[in-house]
């Protein structure tokens, strides 16, 4: 067992200053002034008042490496462990992206197969930009249904020079697969979308959506903040469905790109709920600038600790927001991905911790299913 004692406990509505006690992956409770039930096999570790998170739930990372686009030299690699953890991010859900071409699924089954093996929770989307979605066993609606670590199917690509343009009848297809895969395997089923910026790239979700049957929350778009273009668009989805805002671009491409502590502020002044929103990394992607000719000019890749940086960037704008801030990573997060387990700090639920010292926005502590991942700044 673990008790971590004088905590302020966010999780993410604010609680004060409470004990928590760890017990194998969970935890058992949440109070004032818990006393050590069995001193001798209890590890106790004084938080000081420093602010306690839920561990966050990174809804888009290329985990697995991701790039291509500017030949074999621009292929990122695997992200590691340590990477992960210091961005505070105790859930990870990973997808393949632009290259269904020469990497696979498989790749990223794995790689999320390793992070649960060393203490992190890590799920993931099969299929990647193109249509037909590549898969693991004979389609994505298997993959979901018979393999755990399939949540859903992504990150498919529309309105980018790098999809494969899908018609409306072709993207319902992909829909109905990841929606009667998510019904036979019990989970989400959702579809994990990029969003480019050419033409009108919310428009065929809003045609999609017209069907009977297919309903908002089986889409996540991702990259909103983009550009203002598709941010306005974004502004606009966002009464109806889910969107997802990107952390980890925004230093590379500042010029055209939305800062996403400010899109969220944006978001929620445009009457867009605080449920449909949710912030991710893109951690592991590269990042490629194209010029008018749709040639690479340069790539970068990002890193996961936009995301945690980005949630403190909300904060320090507006420390009263903290709940509201740490909903777009936890909570909401896991209530569109139906993770149960995860983005709350409660009885019952996973032990995914992480510890923040106020007085300077830095990460101190990460606990992952009840075990330390960094302690003190050490891994």
């Amino acid at each position: 067992m673990i008790l971590l004692k004088n905590c302020r406990v966010f999780a993410p509505k604010y609680l004060g200053e409470r004990d928590i006690l760890v017990g194998g992956e969970t935890i058992l409770a949440i109070a004032e002034n818990i006393q050590p039930p069995h001193h001798d096999f209890t590890e106790v570790v004084d938080i000081e008042g420093q602010w306690v998170f839920p561990g966050l739930i990174d809804s888009h990372i290329h985990f697995a490496g991701a790039g291509g686009e500017n030949g074999p030299g621009s292929r990122s690699s695997e992200l590691s462990l340590a990477e992960i953890v210091a961005g505070g991010i105790t859930t990870a859900i990973g997808c393949l992206g632009t290259d269904g071409i020469v990497r696979s699924p498989e790749s990223v089954l794995m790689k999320a197969k390793a992070l649960r093996a060393n203490g992190l929770s890590a799920w993931m989307y099969t299929g990647s930009y193109q249509i037909p979605p590549p898969s693991i066993l004979e389609s994505p609606a298997r993959d979901i249904a018979l393999i755990d670590e399939v949540i859903g199917i992504g990150e498919l690509a529309i309105a980018d020079h790098r999809s494969s343009y899908p018609t409306v009848d072709q993207f319902v297809k992909v829909i109905q697969q990841a929606r009667v895969g998510g019904m036979l395997g019990g989970k989400a089923g959702i579809v994990n979308i990029h969003i480019g910026d050419s033409g009108s790239p919310f428009q065929l979700l809003d045609e999609v959506t017209t069907i009977p049957g297919i309903v908002h929350r089986q889409l996540l778009p991702a990259h909103c903040n983009r550009s203002r273009t598709v941010f306005n668009e974004a502004k606009k989805y966002g009464l109806k469905g889910h969107v997802d805002i990107t952390c980890s671009s925004y230093p590379y491409f500042e010029d055209i790109e939305i800062k996403p502590s400010q899109a969220y502020w944006e978001l929620l002044a445009a009457g867009v709920p605080l449920e449909h929103i949710t912030l991710s990394s893109d951690a592991g992607g590269s990042l490629p600038r194209f010029d008018q000719t749709g040639n690479s000019t340069k790539i970068s890749n990002g890193k996961p600790e936009s995301l945690l940086q980005e949630v403190l960037d909300i904060i320090d704008h507006d420390e009263s927001n903290i709940e509201s801030a740490l909903r777009t990573v936890t909570t909401n997060v896991a209530s569109i991905l139906q993770l149960s387990s995860k983005g709350e700090l409660r009885q019952g639920k996973d032990a995914d911790i992480i510890v923040i010292d106020p007085s300077n926005r830095t990460l101190r502590h990460v606990m992952a299913r009840g075990s330390w991942l960094m302690s003190g700044y050490e891994f």
